[in-house]
């Protein structure tokens, strides 16, 4: 009976966190979809594009923004700025009420983010839509390479690539998390050209606006809900890594573990949400990436993972006390591999911190917050959230 356990979360652990990128990788390579040759848009044929910024209390970076957001190589007369305030109580729509080529739209009433984005999707009539976060700077050719993909009448959104800015002073909270985002933008970039991606980052995602579905204001993942819902209807999601959106890493790990709770609590109310799309005989080569990809990683592989520990230690000592056992050899790597979490844990304040180190800490913390995502979940009031502090 125990082998029987230990051989199956061996092998969800393996699979969810790295057999799956090597699969993905060998069917990217062989067994590409055959997208169409996009040629270059010029001038005359560049869409009509809303850039959508919902924000609550960002009068910080009001300024930076709209600097970053006018400086893009977009052309000015098929490009709206629009802001969304959700109940702000700083200066930002007085700050925004300067700029002239700005539309705002202000609810006075604090209501979350989802419900910024149905309240302000109301009022867009381009055929495009590009959402971003107001603390993220977009690159200059961001909004081209966007809207080229939109070119593919298989593609309903598509999905920028979020980058984490580091300096070497920073603690574990910013490079653990852009460690983690490296291989998420690999399994991304993998999953789009074997299919579609799976899910939106709200950092940077566009969809064409005819395929938006107002959400429940309660939803906790606005992007990944709206883009999977485009992709429930048949259509592909293209990871487009030359867009991307740059913000900074969390101030600290316990500013980070509010927006990892947040997330993995959207993750569970996400798989509730999205139940059909588990069904592979109807949604195929997108049922298996999203169970691989997204599916395992908010859900059983963390129990798995925390499974696998205690049985491989009963195993090891069933099968005898030798080191070269399989099951204490085993039993040993978990060991050492807890043990530098550990140590990522007592030097997660410090600036110069090894990978061997922080990269296992991040690991376990990141799905320690899966499950107390649970908890998160279960007593969320709505989509109304505390913002986590970045650098």
């Amino acid at each position: 009976m125990y082998l029987v356990v230990f051989m199956i979360c061996a092998f969800i652990v393996f699979y969810t966190y790295l057999g799956y990128g090597m699969l993905i990788y060998f069917l990217a390579r062989w067994f590409p979809y055959k997208s169409i040759t996009i040629p270059e848009l010029n001038a005359q044929e560049f869409p009509a594009v809303t850039l959508f910024i919902a924000a609550y209390n960002e009068a910080e970076i009001i300024e930076e923004k709209m600097a970053n957001s006018l400086a893009l190589d977009y052309p000015t007369n098929r490009l709206k700025i629009f802001w969304v305030i959700d109940g702000s109580t700083d200066a930002s729509e007085e700050i925004l009420r300067k700029y002239t080529n700005v539309k705002v739209l202000y609810s006075p009433e604090r209501r979350g983010k989802t419900a910024a984005i149905n309240h302000g999707m109301a009022h867009v009539e381009d055929p495009i839509v590009v959402f971003t976060d107001a603390n993220c700077m977009l690159n200059k050719e961001a909004l081209k390479r966007i809207v080229k993909q939109f070119e593919d009448p298989t593609i309903g959104c598509v999905s920028g690539e979020k980058r984490i800015a580091f300096q070497q002073d920073d603690t574990v909270s910013s490079k653990g998390e852009s460690a983690y985002w490296k291989y998420e933008s690999f399994l991304k970039e993998k999953d789009f050209v074997y299919y579609s991606g799976v899910g939106a980052a709200g950092e940077l995602f566009a969809i064409r606006t005819v395929y938006f579905e107002e959400m429940p204001e309660n939803t906790l993942l606005d992007d990944f809900m709206l883009s999977m819902r485009i992709a429930q209807k048949g259509l592909r999601i293209a990871y487009t890594p030359d867009a991307y959106a740059v913000e900074r890493g969390s101030s600290n790990m316990e500013e980070e573990s509010k927006r990892k709770q947040r997330i993995a609590a959207g993750g569970w109310q996400s798989i509730g949400r999205l139940l059909p799309l588990l069904n592979f005989f109807v949604y195929g080569k997108l049922s298996f990436q999203y169970v691989s990809h997204r599916v395992l990683r908010w859900s059983i592989a963390p129990i798995a993972l925390i499974v696998l520990l205690p049985i491989s230690w009963l195993l090891a000592g069933e099968h005898g006390r030798s080191l070269i056992n399989v099951f204490t050899v085993i039993l040993y790597m978990q060991m050492a591999f807890y043990l530098c979490a550990v140590v990522g844990y007592l030097s997660r304040n410090q600036t110069q911190v090894s990978k061997v180190f922080f990269i296992p800490y991040y690991f376990v913390f990141m799905n320690a917050n899966v499950l107390m995502g649970i908890w998160y979940l279960i007593n969320s009031t709505g989509g109304v959230w505390e913002k986590s502090k970045r650098k």
